[in-house]
């Protein structure tokens, strides 16, 4: 029983870095370069498990790739403060805006399924905010890439090879993509 649940799922990893987009990497590592070098900032956005890694991304973005990052889910009480007083869907907006977002700026995106109108609306909320401000935005998403996918500047999506496996393989790929962006840039 788990010897073909562990084959399947190291076959799917192995089909995946095969179909990642290395452009779009690419492009992500140069958005990020830029950003620094402009004394720009890097907001990592990420819900559930991908806050997490936002988290995690944000020791490696500041520690190894040398730019001031920050994930606002690390400050649980302005995050529920926020999500209890002005709602769910201004979360991050709102955490932004406070931050003062600008053109020098990128947000980093970190969600299964990017963001619509039913899930996420935080991040599609983030991300309109972050095209007013004209922020540059890169992704790593699966699925068809949600909202961010629409209005990235680099869109990383992770294919989608088991639909019962969306969810681990998304997170897990979040993890090798931004530890690669932060090598490659450091």
């Amino acid at each position: 029983m788990y010897k073909e649940y562990i084959e399947n799922y190291l076959k799917e990893t192995i089909q995946i870095a095969g179909q990642i987009s290395q452009e779009e990497i690419e492009k992500g590592a140069r958005l990020l370069t830029a950003a620094r070098e402009r004394g720009g900032r890097l907001f990592i956005l990420g819900v559930g498990g991908s806050a997490a890694n936002a988290s995690h991304a944000v020791n490696d973005f500041r520690k190894i790739g040398g730019i001031e990052s920050y994930a606002p889910t690390d400050n649980v009480s302005e995050f529920s403060a926020r999500a209890n007083d002005e709602g769910w869907h201004t979360t991050f907006s709102e955490w932004l805006k406070t931050s003062r977002l600008s053109e020098r700026d990128i947000v980093l995106v970190l969600s299964v399924g990017g963001g619509n109108e039913k899930a996420s609306g935080n991040i599609v909320e983030a991300l309109k905010l972050a095209g007013e401000r004209k922020a540059g935005i890169i992704s790593i998403v699966s699925r068809d890439g949600g909202y961010a996918g629409q209005v990235s500047d680099a869109c990383i999506r992770i294919p989608v090879i088991a639909d019962e496996r969306i969810t681990p393989h998304a997170e897990g790929w979040q993890g090798i993509i931004w530890h690669l962006l932060v090598n490659a840039i450091a």
